[in-house]
């Protein structure tokens, strides 16, 4: 009976990527459009809430502002959940040529987009007050970070957010 060492298990991983894997670049430039896309939405969505609370002030203004964090975490949270889930691809990942796939090659199920995208309402924090804006912030670019660098490094170029959504990757999409 022969065993597997760790190591054995280590070389055996891909050392170059499959050739219909999406590049680096191609993930960041969908990202970049659907984030950009998401925040004009949910401006335009949120600046009737925004004008009242600065009319309001005090605790009703940080009220808002609250409320206006949840919800823009849950809109963007819920708009790539839903969008990868259904095919695969965000408007981003449309215009790029890209679509996320699991272990089969379909699109994630709805708790994996979720799992998978959960970082992206890191958001959330700003709700707390005087401090929670910097923070929620500084959460997203660090996970943002992560994320590319563990793309960069990964001879199959998941990042930790395909790793939890249970081994999605983002591949070409088939013409």
């Amino acid at each position: 009976m022969s065993t597997t060492s760790g190591s054995d298990l280590a070389s055996s991983r891909p050392t170059t990527p499959d050739p219909r894997t999406a590049e680096v670049w191609q993930r960041l430039a969908a990202r970049l459009v659907d984030h950009v896309g998401l925040a004009v939405a949910t401006t335009v969505l949120l600046a009737p809430l925004g004008l009242g609370a600065s009319v309001l002030g005090g605790p009703a203004g940080l009220l808002a502002g609250a409320f206006s964090a949840v919800v823009s975490a849950a809109v963007t949270i819920g708009y790539f959940a839903v969008l990868e889930s259904r095919d695969g691809q965000t408007i981003g990942k449309r215009l790029l040529g890209v679509r996320v796939v699991d272990t089969t090659g379909a699109s994630p199920a709805i708790g994996a987009a979720l799992r998978r995208n959960a970082w992206t309402g890191l958001g959330v924090v700003s709700a707390v007050p005087v401090v929670g804006g910097l923070a929620g912030s500084l959460a997203t670019l660090v996970a943002a970070i992560a994320i590319l660098v563990g793309i960069a490094g990964d001879p199959e170029r998941r990042g930790w957010h395909d790793r939890l959504a249970g081994g999605t990757r983002v591949v070409l999409r088939d013409r």
